[in-house]
């Protein structure tokens, strides 16, 4: 069986998709991410065998959490100096319910002997892939949209998905949902 490359995400709703979609300034070199690919990655996983990949979704499908409600908010980039090669929306400052999600995505990988990324985790969600963009030609962009809230939504599950690599880009397609176990 050929290893899948997989990944947790929380999915966004339709509105918020379209509201980030409608961002985009139209910078040469920036590529926005197509609304349906737009998503909050909670842990990658990279190439998973077969066998692991079954473990893996057990031991997510056993993750209990509560639904909550998360914040999207303030962009930025990465690196945060220099060229850029991601613009990026974010969470809102330490989201306690969405890191206890993470490190329990990241735990479930780990008890299936894959490896995490040990690197602080900075939850966001991808809007644009940047090739040969200079900083200077985004500073408008960030500066005039820093203290964006592109509004509230209720988590009620994360996803695994499986991520292929295209020259068109990454097509992410659905492989498992986990629902929340209690609500807010």
């Amino acid at each position: 069986m050929t290893p899948k490359r997989l990944f947790a995400a929380n999915d966004l709703p339709q509105s918020i998709r379209k509201f980030l979609v409608d961002l985009d300034p139209q910078i040469h070199g920036a590529h926005w991410t197509e609304p349906e690919q737009m998503h909050l990655t909670l842990g990658f996983f990279g190439h998973v065998p077969g066998d692991v990949d079954l473990r893996l979704r057990e031991k997510l499908s056993a993750i209990q959490f509560n639904a909550f409600v998360l914040p999207i908010l303030g962009v930025g980039t990465f690196p945060p100096k220099g060229p850029p090669k991601i613009i990026w929306i974010g969470v809102g400052p330490g989201h306690p319910h969405l890191f206890q999600l993470h490190k329990r995505v990241s735990d479930a990988a780990v008890a299936v002997g894959l490896e995490i990324d040990l690197r602080p985790w900075h939850p966001h969600v991808t809007l644009a892939r940047c090739r040969d963009v200079h900083a200077g030609s985004i500073r408008r962009f960030l500066k005039s949209n820093a203290d964006l809230d592109a509004g509230m939504f209720r988590v009620e599950a994360f996803h695994l998905l499986r991520s292929e690599l295209t020259s068109a880009g990454p097509i992410h397609t659905w492989a498992l949902t986990i629902p929340c176990s209690g609500a807010l």
